[in-house]
């Protein structure tokens, strides 16, 4: 089980390096992060946009452009298609956010024609890595569906399990999060953890042990889950947070990165190959330790079908 993000980009590093398609490339974040991936042997980018803007932020952040890494696109859409179209070719391997809007990037991959759906809900999983707790924590979903419905958890829980058994955890502990440990007919997050819960007890959920509805304390405090009469596996040993819509997941996600000092690092899953797709905000760090995560969410999804199809 990969313990923290050092050890997760060094499995990485094994990898690569990872054909990664950037769109609208003239990002300094991205450009920034790039300029210290490729020479740790994660990341061979395609940048794809406007060649001026591009090497003109290029120059600004001292990034190493390299003439043959670029490939011209007339506008923020043609960026997006010739990206995807590397993909679908398998001229890359992913898809990396440039300044190209979020909203736009996940029209294009989920294009019926044209995209990289594969049938599954799209959904991000972010890994969280807190000074005090000794494990990589998963979290989501913080970008992607505002309010999922039941069935929609469903497949946010799958997508986080199956990076979960990316980073090496055979069968995580999975705490689905409410405001109390009751069910609670006013309370529609309460609802549908006791009812995600009850479907991992009897099959419909699997790969991972899930527990719900719990509060925040529960999962990190046996003090706070005895006070509360609770017993589950998932005291003090949980792996996945499943929050219940994207305002609780974003705020927890700000919560541990500025209150508590996390560094994270996420994809979004649900498609052909995972997405790095990340805040502005994010520094070039959350983008390496990002790039470093798709390469492994690859490299367990190519090894998945392979099994599948065998």
């Amino acid at each position: 089980m990969i313990k923290n993000f050092k050890e997760l980009v060094e499995q990485a590093r094994k990898l690569g390096p990872a054909r990664i398609a950037v769109i609208e490339a003239h990002n300094p974040e991205v450009l920034e992060s790039l300029k210290d991936a490729e020479p740790m042997g994660l990341a061979n980018p395609v940048l794809v946009g406007d060649p001026i803007k591009i090497e003109r932020v290029a120059h600004e952040v001292g990034y190493n452009l390299r003439p043959e890494t670029l490939l011209p696109a007339s506008s923020e859409d043609a960026s997006l298609r010739l990206a995807i179209d590397l993909v679908r070719d398998g001229k890359a391997d992913f898809l990396m956010k440039g300044k190209v809007a979020t909203s736009k990037m996940v029209r294009g991959v989920l294009d019926k024609e044209r995209g990289l759906r594969t049938g599954g809900l799209l959904s991000q999983v972010v890994l969280i890595q807190v000074p005090c707790i000794p494990r990589l924590l998963i979290m989501s979903d913080a970008a992607i569906n505002i309010a999922p419905t039941l069935e929609q958890k469903v497949e946010i829980c799958r997508n986080a399990i199956e990076v979960a058994h990316a980073i090496g955890i055979p069968e995580p502990k999975v705490a689905l999060l409410a405001a109390l440990e009751f069910v609670n007919p006013a309370m529609p997050a309460t609802i549908d953890a006791a009812a995600l819960t009850q479907m991992n007890r009897r099959g419909q959920i699997t790969g991972a042990y899930l527990e719900g509805p719990l509060a925040m304390d529960v999962p990190f405090s046996r003090f706070a889950a005895e006070c509360k009469n609770i017993q589950s596996p998932v005291v003090d040993a949980v792996d996945i947070l499943i929050a219940p819509d994207i305002e609780a997941a974003n705020i927890l996600g700000r919560a541990a990165t500025y209150l508590a000092g996390a560094e994270s690092g996420g994809v979004v899953v649900g498609t052909k190959t995972p997405l790095v797709l990340l805040s502005r905000a994010e520094p070039p760090q959350s983008k390496i330790n990002s790039i470093a995560l798709a390469l492994l969410v690859m490299k367990h999804q190519q090894e998945s079908a392979a099994a599948k199809s065998a």
